[in-house]
């Protein structure tokens, strides 16, 4: 239960962090989100707690296909927020996240990725 724990502080630790840096630098706050920080937390967390590589590969994989679709929601919550206000910019976000994985999702299978 400790090793739990203390993976929960550690990984919010990281988002308190980004957060903060964002507060103080629009530029910085975002660089330092951009960077993967869940995913490498998450493939320390997998490969300390004995996971096999076939599973942490399998992680970073679909990781990097994952996030693809997601990147046209970091254009459009600027260019809405001003216009339709934050909750309605973050749930306009929501919905154009999950309508381009789904349309990115039949476009790579075609190349024999399976995402869905």
């Amino acid at each position: 239960m400790s090793w739990i724990i203390t993976k929960y502080l550690i990984t919010a630790a990281v988002v308190v962090l980004v957060s903060e840096i964002a507060k103080r630098s629009d530029k910085l706050g975002g660089l330092v989100a951009a960077l993967p920080l869940v995913t490498i937390l998450a493939l320390i967390w997998l490969y300390v707690e004995k996971q096999t590589p076939e599973k942490i590969a399998n992680h970073a994989w679909y990781t990097f296909w994952y996030v693809v679709p997601t990147l046209p929601m970091f254009l459009a919550f600027p260019w809405l927020l001003g216009r339709i206000g934050f909750w309605s910019t973050l749930a306009a976000s929501v919905v154009i996240t999950i309508a381009c994985f789904w349309i990115f999702a039949i476009f790579v299978r075609r190349f024999g990725i399976q995402l869905l």
